[in-house]
Parts: C-alpha cells; sequence; structure tokens
C-alpha cells in the first residue's frame, strides 16, 4: 500500500534539495537548509523539500547538513559543540535557523524528507516526528540511522511508521542483486523509496534492473541532485519516479511542462 507520504502529490516527485535558493537568495545571503530557503521552495510550488538534521550542544535537531561550521563559515568547529542561540545569531542574516519542530510547525502542507546526519538525532527525532509521519520521510547513508529514527518514531506513539529511503547498504546490496536477476528478498522490507546518485564515480548506480527490481516492490526511485532540465527529462523518461534538485523551481517547469 502507497504511503501517505506520496499520496495526492505531483508524480514524478520534485524534491527541493536543502530548499531552494534563487538568485534573489543568492544575493541576500540566504544559507541551504534555512527558513527563507524552505519558504522559497514552498512559494514555488515544491510539495517535496530535502533536509538535514545535526543536533546542537544543547540537544536540538537543528537543519544543517555539515558536521561541522567549516564550509559555511570557516568555523573548525563541530555543530555537536556549538550552543543553538549562537547558532540562531549565524543564521540571522543569512535565512534564519530552524529546528526540526519549528519546520514542521512553520510549513504545515510540506512534506519533508529528513537526512538523519547523526546517531545523536535518533531518539529526539522521536517525539519530534511523531505527529507528522504522514509527511516525513526518513532517510540517511546509514541504515542504522534509519531504523533506529523509526523505531523512536515509533515507540513516542505515532500510529503510523513514516516513510523511509533505504541506506548505502540496502542500495548496494539491491544494486549487486538485480545486477545478477537476483530477488532482493528482504533489502527492501519496510522501504518506500531510494534516494540515489546516477553513478558514484565510475560505477552506474541507477541501471534498467535496479529499476525494474524497485518497481517490482513497489519502491520509488528519487535521483540525486539533478540541476540540468536535459538529464531531468532523461531519467524520468527512464523511469525515475523523483527528482532531487537545487533549482526545484526549474524542475517544476520543466517536468510540469512535459
Amino acid at each position: 500500500m502507497t504511503h501517505p507520504y506520496f499520496s495526492k502529490a505531483r508524480h514524478p516527485r520534485v524534491l527541493a534539495h536543502r530548499g531552494l535558493i534563487t538568485a534573489a537568495g543568492e544575493d541576500s545571503g540566504v544559507w541551504e537548509n534555512s527558513a527563507a530557503a524552505i519558504a522559497a521552495a514552498h512559494a514555488a510550488g515544491a510539495e517535496y523539500v530535502e533536509t538535514d538534521c545535526q543536533v546542537t550542544a544543547d540537544g536540538d535537531v537543528v537543519l544543517f547538513h555539515d558536521s561541522t561550521l567549516d564550509r559555511l563559515l570557516g568555523d573548525k568547529r563541530a555543530v555537536r559543540d556549538v550552543r543553538t542561540r549562537e547558532l540562531r545569531e549565524m543564521f540571522a542574516d543569512h535565512g534564519g535557523l530552524l529546528t526540526v519542530s519549528e519546520a514542521f510547525d512553520s510549513f504545515p502542507e510540506v512534506r519533508f524528507n529528513v537526512d538523519v546526519k547523526t546517531s545523536a538525532a535518533v531518539e529526539p527525532l522521536g517525539p519530534i516526528l511523531a505527529d507528522h509521519t504522514h509527511r516525513v520521510l526518513v532517510t540517511s547513508f546509514s541504515d542504522s540511522n534509519r531504523r533506529g529514527t523509526v523505531a523512536s518514531v515509533l515507540k513516542a506513539g505515532a500510529a503510523l511508521r513514516p516513510a523511509t529511503s533505504g541506506g548505502s547498504r540496502t542500495i548496494a546490496a539491491l544494486r549487486a542483486l538485480s545486477a545478477l536477476h537476483l530477488s532482493p528478498g528482504r533489502v527492501l522490507e519496510d522501504i518506500d523509496a531510494l534516494q540515489i546518485p546516477e553513478r558514484h564515480g565510475k560505477l552506474t548506480v541507477l541501471t534498467p534492473a535496479l529499476l525494474r527490481a524497485a518497481r517490482r516492490r513497489g519502491v520509488e526511485i528519487h535521483v540525486w541532485t539533478v540541476n540540468d532540465p536535459i538529464d531531468m527529462l532523461r531519467l524520468v523518461a527512464a523511469g525515475v519516479d523523483g527528482i532531487v534538485s537545487d533549482r526545484a523551481d526549474v524542475a517544476l517547469a520543466t517536468l510540469s511542462a512535459k
């Protein structure tokens, strides 16, 4: 049965990668994963926003991709060593910091794709996501983090598990099994989507065999990160269900015209 996360939404999916930073946003210094970036994605018509979470020194689960502040700020400190108030001050002129809880409260119509970047987020995410499982997909490169978060959400009393996307091991297993024309068995158990790059180095991850194996199990395939309209159309024509893009506005216009 299709998870509510995918119900009554456009297909192919367009997932706004860390929100949307328009030209105006770039000029004003908006950062990825900020309140302004998510608002821009929502305003552009994106139903899905892909985002990431880290945990601050105060134990707050915040929207932030990297484990350190280095890339955005040139600050070598880890997010886990920074107080939430200080991080808010850093974001103040760059679109505004959001905790995961604030993101769900601020954007009640958005379906969030939450990438669990750290095991420290697994337990606190449970009660945060428990009331929103109809509009959240939990993912992580770590299948352990993914499974742990789902367990934490159910432990918090959710009647419905969140949608999930398989981690690196799940993807590697399906890629290998499909290449050998073998059944995925339990590899795709409780998996609603696989979010993958088209290629990883010299390896082609997205293959016709992988697509067929996923489709037989009712698992969607979303490809990241795709910003060229020609590539978007090519991938959708090949059978993928979703495009994860930095330019959700472009993706929506391209795929709507299709």
